[in-house]
């Protein structure tokens, strides 16, 4: 595979900003002319970072530029920094990274690069603050989306850990989810608005609307896993269609997001692609 880093300047974000692109290679004995020629569109898999990391994240600390050559499939990593992957008018210029990477990413992809922009070529997943990002894409933007895979992150409940006026959650040490609700306009604005992918799944939940969904989690990540089995059994008496992945011996850990992203590829049908001979 080839590897592309390209830094910008990005509309959305008001700086710099840099995004790595794992691209397929051109097998040999084919020449140049009719391997970069050829007019192919590629299947796409949008991977997101998590707290504290950026678009080096997962090149750096899992093996998925093998399993992008295995599978003959484009992947983009984008830079978030803390963002939650949403929208902060009041940062600095403002950063609107919810809207960066459906309104000026996914466009400079299907322009300059040979990338479909079909929904049914077109995959995300992220891990940990990246996993909460993918959820909100997938259910904000089903109709871009054929498989969406959150790895260690589930949907918030605002409705039953937010009870009382004024909510406790603005109380907690979480600084996090203090900001995420203020940044929102409040519990009220928040539970209205796009952040809130717990409300939306009840909404769209038995409508064939929704992407393909996988949730992942390492069954002793000790704050996550509780969360997790509550949502699953959610999802269970809601009627949402989702694949519930999780294994032993995993903490909140790159070995596992390693693991599960080789499943999601699994799930999402991908590893029947077929890599280009070396």
């Amino acid at each position: 595979m080839s590897l592309l880093t390209y830094t910008f300047e990005s509309q959305y974000l008001n700086q710099n900003t840099q995004v790595n692109i794992i691209l397929p290679d051109k097998p040999r004995g084919i020449t140049p002319n009719d391997f970069f020629g050829s007019g192919k569109k590629y299947k796409v898999l949008w991977l997101l970072h998590g707290t504290y990391g950026d678009y080096s994240d997962w090149i750096r600390r899992t093996n998925i530029e093998l399993y992008a050559t295995e599978m003959n499939l484009v992947v983009v990593m984008p830079s978030a920094l803390n963002s939650n992957y949403s929208n902060w008018n009041d940062y600095m210029l403002g950063y609107a990274m919810f809207d960066y990477l459906t309104e000026e990413l996914m466009p400079l992809v299907y322009g300059w690069l040979p990338v479909s922009d079909k929904r049914e070529d077109n995959f995300i997943a992220g891990l940990s603050m990246g996993g909460r990002g993918t959820i909100k894409y997938a259910v904000n933007h089903p109709e871009k989306f054929a498989g969406a895979a959150v790895l260690s992150a589930v949907p918030m409940d605002l409705e039953t850990m937010c009870v009382g006026n004024p909510c406790p959650m603005l109380n907690l040490e979480d600084e996090r989810t203090r900001t995420t609700l203020i940044n929102a306009g409040g519990v009220e604005a928040f539970k209205n608005s796009n952040e809130n992918v717990w409300r939306i799944l009840d909404e769209k939940a038995g409508t064939g609307e929704l992407p393909k969904l996988m949730f992942a989690c390492g069954e002793q990540d000790a704050l996550l896993y509780p969360l997790y089995l509550k949502f699953k059994k959610h999802a269970e008496e809601i009627g949402l269609d989702a694949y519930f992945f999780a294994r032993p011996g995993y903490r909140h850990e790159w070995r596992f997001w390693d693991l599960s992203i080789q499943e999601a590829l699994r799930y999402f049908g991908l590893d029947e692609n077929g890599g280009n001979p070396f």
